[in-house]
């Protein structure tokens, strides 16, 4: 190695240490900023007029598959059209059968019964 192999590995092992120190940082200020969506979601469970039991990974799994739909059509108002009437629209059911869930669908109209208490 000569000089300037040395500098540049020491400024990459600086990085490299800087990258750790705001990871370890980004890391430590998580569970803050982690229990504002948890709101968000607490606030749309109403909102979608759910009547069942407020689950959040009930709640986010049903939401996500709404979110999967949503980007795999771009379509902007179909992702409140999957959500609509609390996951009970035909519109959650096209994006069931989008994202070919079809293994799934018994698991999912029991989740959605049980916030959505049909």
């Amino acid at each position: 190695m000569n000089l300037t192999s040395d500098v540049v590995y020491g400024l990459m092992h600086l990085s490299s240490i800087q990258v750790c120190a705001l990871m370890t940082l980004a890391l430590a200020t998580a569970p803050h900023a982690a229990s504002a969506p948890h709101h968000v979601a607490r606030r749309s469970f109403f909102n979608l007029q759910c009547k069942g039991v407020y689950d959040a990974a009930i709640f986010a799994r049903l939401d996500r598959i709404c979110d999967d739909c949503f980007n795999l059509f771009r379509e902007p108002q179909l992702y409140n059209l999957c959500r609509s009437k609390c996951f009970t629209s035909p519109y959650f059911k096209g994006c069931m059968e989008s994202l070919y869930l079809y293994d799934e669908e018994e698991q999912l109209d029991q989740m959605i019964d049980f916030i959505g208490k049909r």
